[in-house]
């Protein structure tokens, strides 16, 4: 394992990474991991990777926080889709879809989940816990399976059926919490503090940040090492996109590419907090977190001020969308693009069409959105969204004919 510390950003204080650390001891902001990189930069070579027949998110090991070997469900190496279609409707010169619906739980959190167990298993822990609309939460269940770990994973009670169902499939044990996603994290990690379980909560554990930087690796070096001028992210926490940027930072840092790209916060209306912070003073303020993308509602974003500050670093900028927005962009996707997405998933597309009406986007621009968690999820809200409607007939050759006139 490569070694590393523990830094805040917030009060630049750094620390040793201790068995229970998981934010500033000094202060509570959010730690971040931070390695030697001129001595990682022999590991790292472009011709290192270009050798490395392991098509995993493991071929970044070198860079990752952790001892003990992975061997559970095979992740990462997902497609980064051609998408000429949104292209030339955003009227940008490339678009690309990163396709992480393929991962094994059907969702990105697969990249921030694989990291932050194995880090469990490095501290001997064998029960992980955390909060979740439904994702990190399917993701944790199913990738405990393999490595021998017990989940349990408190969750909202309005979380979507379609993910509760894959987290009992999958053995975790659900509570289901009488509030928000909000209430649920915060009673997690009472339960952390109380029964000394290991909490793989996003914006909390800054674990999960190091696997979700993977998605950046992998896009860069399928484009050669090239990057987009734009990326598009879907916020909640805002977990994800700090982990994008730390991702494209840290192979500025090891001279793998030249330039980071502009980071697109993409927002539903309801769960504005990060726009809204920077549209004005930078201050995170929470907000009602309503909106159909559940995987992105929160009221207050646990990783907000990282975030504001890592899109204003890239010279991005901020957007919401409407629930019917998000709600258009899923047949938008699989139409236009070939890629099926829940709500949140959809939301970085729904976010570039936008920017795209607004006129804000460049012409010559190579514009990338993260495409997060699978349509499958959440089978109620595709069905509220503009995909038309079943035409029932009976069994004969006059009744279609009827039908189809």
């Amino acid at each position: 394992m490569t070694d590393f510390t523990l830094h805040c950003p917030a009060c630049l204080s750094d620390h040793s990474p201790g068995p229970e650390r998981y934010v500033c001891p000094r202060c509570g902001g959010n730690l971040e991991v931070r390695y030697d990189y001129e001595a990682l930069k022999n590991a790292l070579s472009r011709e290192r990777l270009a050798a490395d027949r392991d098509p995993t998110v493991w071929r970044y090991r070198a860079i990752l926080p952790v001892q003990t070997p992975y061997k559970g469900l095979p992740l990462g190496g997902t497609p980064l889709v051609e998408a000429p279609n949104l292209a030339a409707d955003l009227g940008v010169a490339r678009a690309l879809v990163k396709d992480d619906t393929r991962l094994p739980s059907g969702s990105f959190k697969d990249r921030a989940s694989s990291v932050g167990l194995l880090r469990a298993l490095d501290l001997g822990h064998t029960l992980v816990t955390g909060a979740s609309t439904g994702n990190a939460a399917s993701s944790t269940a199913t990738l405990s399976v393999p490595l021998g770990l017990q989940a349990r994973i408190f969750i909202p009670q309005a979380a979507p059926p379609a993910k509760v169902a894959q987290l009992l499939a999958f053995g975790a044990q659900v509570i289901a919490v009488e509030g928000t996603y909000d209430d649920a994290f915060d009673l997690s990690l009472a339960a952390t503090a109380h029964y000394g379980w290991y909490n793989r909560n996003t914006g909390y554990n800054p674990y999960t940040r190091e696997g979700k930087k993977t998605v950046s690796f992998e896009i860069a070096e399928q484009l050669g090492w090239l990057v987009p001028d734009l990326v598009a992210v879907p916020v909640g926490d805002g977990n994800i996109l700090t982990g994008v940027a730390k991702g494209f930072e840290e192979l500025v840092r090891l001279g793998l590419i030249e330039r980071a790209p502009r980071l697109l916060a993409v927002q539903a209306a309801g769960s504005d907090a990060i726009v809204r912070a920077l549209e004005g003073d930078g201050v995170i303020r929470p907000v009602s977190g309503d909106t159909v993308a559940d995987s992105i509602s929160v009221s207050l974003p646990r990783d907000g001020d990282l975030t504001v500050r890592a899109v204003r670093a890239s010279g991005g900028w901020g957007i919401r969308v409407s629930d019917e927005e998000i709600l258009a962009a899923i047949p938008y996707l699989a139409r236009r693009v070939g890629v099926f997405a829940e709500p949140a998933g959809v939301t970085a597309t729904a976010g570039l069409l936008a920017a795209a009406r607004q006129g804000l986007l460049d012409p010559s621009w190579t514009v990338a959105a993260l495409a997060t968690g699978t349509g499958l999820k959440d089978i109620a809200s595709v069905r509220r969204a503009p995909v038309g409607d079943v035409i029932t007939v009976a069994p004969s050759l006059d009744a279609l004919q009827r039908a189809l006139a």
